[in-house]
């Protein structure tokens, strides 16, 4: 299992799922005591040190990050059937493509409403997923090609 490449970027998907969730995605810090912080679970806005938590709608980047580690976990385990990894691989991408754009609406409207920020660490995990997502699925097929063709030889 481990010895092939795409169970390795599997797991990469896996962990850079579940980072996203605890991973700052965007901060606006104009004062030490006030604070802008979203998260893929929560957008905490602080003001005099005290935070004040809303989770929806930004909870649906959290819920979305969860489903696409679950869907790469089930699909790490999954090495013996190809035909159901690439189905797996295809479901999710659209679940991390709809955890990009819920992030890159969040994070443009705060960006808009606050006059800037930066971007944190949460906001490239899912770069790091989607990538992994698609290497992943590319050797997935590239596997089921090979033991394809050295069926056809026999």
């Amino acid at each position: 299992m481990w010895q092939r490449i795409q169970t390795v970027f599997l797991a990469v998907v896996v962990i850079s799922m579940i980072g996203l969730i605890f991973m700052p995605i965007w901060v606006f810090e104009p004062s030490t005591e006030n604070a802008h912080l979203l998260y893929a679970l929560h957008y905490t806005e602080k003001v005099n040190g005290v935070g004040n938590p809303l989770y929806m709608p930004y909870a649906i980047t959290g819920m979305l990050a969860v489903a696409a580690a679950t869907v790469a976990f089930i699909s790490l385990r999954k090495y013996n059937n190809r035909m159901l990894q690439m189905k797996l691989g295809a479901l999710n991408s659209l679940l991390m493509l709809g955890a990009m754009v819920s992030i890159v609406f969040f994070v443009l409207d705060l960006a808009k409403t606050h006059q800037g920020g930066q971007y944190g660490s949460g906001f490239w995990m899912i770069a790091i997923g989607v990538a992994a997502n698609f290497l992943a699925n590319r050797f997935i097929r590239r596997d089921e090609k090979l033991v394809r063709d050295s069926e056809r030889l026999r």
